[in-house]
């Protein structure tokens, strides 16, 4: 056995998995998983199996089974790569999942309804519309910034809703949806404006428009109100995405107490088609982190 093979093998050993991907004679490969849902790794959670280059990053990921992709930073990313990568995507069958389209964590840019805010938030919108494009993206995700405190919560939303109103003119006739994603107060972000999955789907509802929908971040949603199959149920017509982190710690399924397999049962149960991103650290370091983000999503995948 030569060293790259035994290095290989004796990570598995030491994670214990009987059934670890198969490691052919000399060579760092595994058996590609037909996974249930569209499961989205993001670049770096593979680094150290396949290397720091963001396309080899995007063929491992591909070679393992996964159908799907997404990177919160790629819209920051320069144009060529953007371009190199989407066609890597399109060659290996890799669906594009989220970029951040628009983010604020610590002002009240949407809820506190000033025209300068949303022109801004606009712009930012357009730009995002650019960017999916040349990535072949659907959705891109939306934090509308924080609470207004000298304004009532109804004005607030009254505001969030109406810049919302004023992008999906922007992003229907392209096709694409802007995904509203609840975040937790609790433990990440305190004070944010859209923290509720209630919440979310009033909003959504209120818009009125197939280009804006919901970003169910389980991990959020956990820490945030709990109950998460019933409120995935209630939320259901205006979900338009998932992500995924384990709590406590926000790593992979199998590392806390939330019964992914249970909630991926639910979910393909339900016939979506759509994406879940793997939003999560790894609970182990190096290459040994990685087979075992992998080898979970095997396990809590393994639901019918």
């Amino acid at each position: 056995m030569n060293r790259r093979t035994f290095t290989a093998s004796s990570i598995l050993t030491s994670l214990g998995l009987a059934a670890a991907p198969n490691i052919i004679a000399g060579q760092n490969k595994f058996n590609k998983h037909k996974f249930n849902l569209k499961y989205a790794p993001h670049i770096g959670m593979f680094r150290n199996l396949a290397g720091d280059d963001p396309i080899d990053q995007l063929n491992f990921m591909a070679d393992q089974g996964f159908t799907a992709f997404e990177d919160n930073n790629m819209g920051t990313r320069p144009i060529s790569l953007q371009e190199k990568m989407a066609s890597t995507m399109l060659k290996r069958g890799l669906e594009m999942g989220v970029f951040v389209g628009y983010k604020d964590f610590k002002n009240p840019t949407l809820s506190g309804g000033k025209d300068e805010a949303r022109k801004d938030f606009l712009k930012q919108i357009r730009g995002s519309v650019e960017v999916a494009k040349r990535v072949n993206a659907k959705w891109f995700t939306v934090v509308p910034g924080t609470i207004e405190l000298r304004l009532a919560e109804d004005y607030q939303t009254a505001n969030v809703i109406e810049s919302l109103k004023q992008a999906t003119s922007i992003l229907e006739p392209n096709g694409l949806v802007m995904v509203l994603e609840p975040l937790n107060w609790y433990r990440n972000h305190p004070g944010l404006f859209l923290r509720e999955s209630p919440q979310a789907f009033n909003i959504c509802k209120a818009v009125k428009s197939p280009s804006c929908k919901i970003l169910f971040d389980i991990y959020h949603q956990q820490i945030q109100e709990g109950n998460l199959i019933p409120n995935i149920e209630k939320c259901w017509d205006e979900i338009g995405y998932f992500q995924i982190g384990d709590n406590p710690g926000r790593k992979e399924p199998t590392t806390g107490e939330i019964n992914y397999k249970n909630i991926f049962k639910y979910i393909h149960g339900k016939k979506f088609s759509g994406i879940l991103g793997m939003e999560h650290g790894n609970s182990k370091p190096d290459k040994v982190g990685e087979l075992a983000v992998i080898e979970a999503y095997k396990l809590v995948d393994s639901f019918m």
